[in-house]
């Protein structure tokens, strides 16, 4: 949504086409973005990116809120991806077709399947040992140090909260309301402020500053409010 959407939309809102606002499109502009600025830090939506390993990732440049996990991107036959990969295939999906081949019995499922057992074992161990993929952020920094159990794989995938440095950059239709609910509620607070700043106690009408300024308070309360209660939002301490 394009930031002269958002002003559209408050404008028609507040004078249906008809009226004039007291406040100039750069103003209302400014009040939208003071709105994205506040809803920014609520928004948890994730992206992915797929980076070359390192035990120590250089974070520089990286426009992130904070980062949520790290993944494997190889699995444990190798990447199924790659062209020049001898086993693409689940080992113990071929293993169950080889019993009804020439040669193969329900020994060597057996003995398989034990093997695949003991070396699942060993994965827990060492996992326990020391968790694999476990990460440290450096905010400072700016350093990202992942732990690697056991084979270090050639890439990993990052999950992380990304800072957008424009309010246009949000695209989610949930955000873009909230962003639009908070924007409009600012601008009647500040409607309301300028229209109720002084009055005439001998005027055949009065402006609605007062109505304005008790609605968009209230408003934003309750967006705030929201916003709180419904956050999903967690930050990894280590």
């Amino acid at each position: 949504m394009k930031l002269q959407d958002y002003i559209s939309e408050i404008k028609l809102e507040l004078t249906g086409g008809l009226l004039e606002l007291e406040i100039t499109d750069e103003t209302i502009a400014a009040l939208v973005n003071k709105a994205f600025r506040e809803i920014q830090r609520y928004i948890d939506i994730p992206k992915l990116i797929t980076v070359p390993f390192a035990s120590c990732i250089d974070l520089e440049g990286w426009k992130h809120s904070s980062i949520v996990k790290i993944y494997r991107t190889d699995g444990y036959t190798g990447n199924s991806s790659a062209t020049n990969d001898p086993i693409p295939n689940d080992p113990m999906y071929m293993q169950q077709w080889m019993i009804y081949s020439n040669g193969a019995s329900m020994y060597n499922l057996d003995n398989y399947i034990q093997n695949f057992l003991s070396y699942n074992t060993l994965l827990q161990m060492r996992n326990t040992v020391s968790t694999d993929m476990s990460f440290k952020e450096d905010k400072e920094g700016k350093k990202l140090y992942i732990n690697c159990a056991y084979d270090a794989p050639k890439t990993v995938t990052i999950e992380y909260i990304p800072i957008y440095q424009s309010v246009e950059e949000v695209d989610d239709d949930y955000w873009t309301d909230q962003i639009a609910r908070l924007s409009m509620a600012l601008t009647k607070i500040t409607l309301g402020r300028i229209r109720s700043f002084a009055t005439q106690s001998n005027a055949l009408w009065q402006l609605d500053g007062q109505t304005l300024l008790a609605e968009g308070t209230q408003e934003a309360q309750d967006i705030r409010t929201h916003l709180v209660e419904n956050m999903n939002f967690i930050y990894p301490i280590d």
